[in-house]
């Protein structure tokens, strides 16, 4: 439920967003309302707040499901610089960033599912030394979810943030852009942090050995691979991101 309420309503709500602004403001069509209504302006004030507070919110987080609801807003602050470009190539760009985002982010919240149904925690403490207690490959796949979400290539993560960013320089929102840049480099810190724990902080006594199913293991073995496979095919990708574009656009 908690993943689906970090992507589901989030494009749920860009389709209100893009349908309504972009496509359908009266008669005369979104470029004269533009003109009239500073929707550029408060578009751009509204996706830097979005970003920079979701990030903020996110650093001194403890708990992990917490930390990725969080995060969860600064995403919706990166997609929302391709809604305030009002072009059909920053519709392509939210429509291709939602689609790899809810990829990664159903990863990242079913191996936190799976790691608090085995050791009844959500805390990042329970993480420490996950890689050696057990559970290295739930841990390789939230590094690999994580590092997306983050924006490293060449992860899907990377390639859709890259496409909002080039859809908001080719409309120069420059100063937008930079706030952008600047907000992915912060969420570096709190998603390391994670990576950390799991990889170079040593196991304590009190952590105990974690034991997975494989029907587990095999769906985010999956989406681990999706979120791989992505971000090296994202031709393929983004060629069908043009069509559902297209339909969307009626």
């Amino acid at each position: 439920m908690t993943a689906f309420l970090a992507v589901g309503s989030k494009a749920a709500g860009f389709a209100m967003l893009l349908r309504f602004f972009h496509f359908g403001v009266g008669a005369a069509g979104p470029a004269a309302v533009v003109t009239r209504v500073p929707l550029v302006q408060l578009g751009t004030l509204l996706c830097a707040a979005t970003m920079t507070l979701g990030n903020l919110a996110a650093l001194p987080q403890q708990n992990m499901k917490r930390l990725l609801a969080y995060s969860s807003i600064a995403h919706a602050g990166y997609a929302l610089l391709g809604f305030v470009v009002f072009a059909d190539a920053g519709v392509q760009a939210v429509l291709f960033y939602l689609t790899v985002y809810y990829v990664m982010n159903l990863g990242a919240f079913w191996v936190v599912m799976l790691i608090a149904n085995t050791t009844g925690r959500e805390d990042l403490p329970s993480y420490r030394g996950l890689a050696y207690r057990g559970g290295a490959l739930p841990a390789v796949a939230l590094a690999i979810f994580l590092a997306s979400l983050a924006g490293i290539p060449p992860l899907a993560g990377f390639i859709g943030k890259f496409y909002v960013f080039a859809a908001g320089m080719e409309a120069q929102l420059y100063a937008l852009v930079v706030i952008g840049g600047l907000n992915s480099v912060v969420s570096v810190y709190y998603y390391w942090r994670v990576v950390r724990t799991m990889f170079l902080d040593q196991p304590r006594a009190e952590d105990a050995p974690v034991r997975f199913a494989p029907n587990d293991l095999a769906a985010v073995g999956l989406l681990s691979a999706a979120t791989l496979v992505l971000g090296i095919r994202f031709d393929w990708l983004l060629a069908r991101v043009e069509v559902a574009r297209r339909i969307f656009t009626g």
